[in-house]
């Protein structure tokens, strides 16, 4: 079945995606960091916006996701909500701000529902993030899961790599994924994971799982922002698939105005103001003579 475009003016909740999960329609999820990405976003009809960590790397300049404070998270989020009104916005949970015990999970999930009007939190991993998933969800947050490839926990899993190519590996996974959902978590993003692996464990998790270089068996897709559109000019993972080359368009522009300002082509007459009638003479005489009229 394909997915149908969120509709405007109805705005898309977790039920939405649960029941785009019990109808087969595929869901659809992006990530942005800013107004006009939202704007963009909202108005392909995606069904989801993730302001995701990954900012860190794309738009803020880290080398990873693992710097990025909430501060910069929250700064982050509340512009992309500016740009929403029909997809669920998601936020990540950056590391360090959630992991220590419920009670800070709960702080700073809290946080980014008050000072940035989230509809919902992401955070990484099973073991004790399950924990805090639940406590969150007791206190009223939705909560989106994330196993497999898990961003904030690279040097754990050394490095950038897919997980559970092993059945045992695959396993521990699976295992990950079902202690989320049991936790109260209302989806899922499944990163990096072998797509038979995948259809393996699907039949085992109601939640709507999306996925991310996980195949095709998964209830949806999520890519970067700045992956989908060619504007990274960085490492491109194998499940990158570019539907635009924007990066190369957007550095010829500034190029072809950065030419035509050395040229004196730019600014021509057309872009620039012009006085009301008489009032250039009036101002050089008014120079020439600051005691004149």
């Amino acid at each position: 079945m394909s997915a149908s475009p969120a509709t405007p003016g109805s705005r898309v909740t977790v039920t939405t995606l649960a029941r785009k999960k019990a109808d087969g329609e595929p869901i659809v999820m992006v990530t942005a960091y800013d107004y006009p990405g939202a704007r963009a976003a909202e108005a392909a009809g995606v069904d989801a916006v993730l302001v995701g960590d990954s900012g860190a790397m794309t738009v803020l300049g880290y080398d990873s996701t693992v710097p990025v404070s909430v501060e910069e998270m929250l700064m982050l989020t509340a512009a992309v909500r500016r740009g929403l009104t029909t997809p669920l916005l998601v936020a990540d949970l950056p590391f360090g701000s959630y992991e220590a015990s419920d009670e800070q999970a709960v702080r700073t999930a809290q946080r980014f529902v008050k000072e940035a009007g989230c509809d919902a939190v992401k955070v990484e991993r099973g073991g004790t993030t399950a924990d805090r998933a639940r406590a969150i969800v007791a206190a009223g947050i939705p909560v989106m899961g994330h196993v497999g490839l898990t961003p904030q926990s690279v040097g754990a899993l050394g490095g950038y790599r897919a997980q559970g190519r092993t059945a045992v590996a695959a396993r521990d996974v699976h295992d990950a994924a079902i202690a989320l959902q049991e936790a109260g978590c209302f989806a899922l993003v499944l990163e990096a994971f072998p797509s038979e692996a995948t259809a393996a464990i699907m039949p085992a998790l109601s939640l709507p799982v999306i996925g991310i270089g996980a195949g095709s068996a998964t209830d949806g897709q999520v890519l970067v922002f700045h992956d989908l559109l060619g504007i990274n000019d960085g490492h491109q993972a194998r499940f990158v698939k570019r539907y635009a080359e924007l990066g190369a368009a957007i550095t010829a522009g500034i190029a072809a105005y950065a030419d035509e300002v050395r040229t004196g082509a730019y600014p021509a007459p057309e872009h620039g103001y012009a006085m009301a009638p008489g009032e250039a003479e009036r101002l050089r005489a008014m120079l020439t003579d600051p005691g004149g009229i």
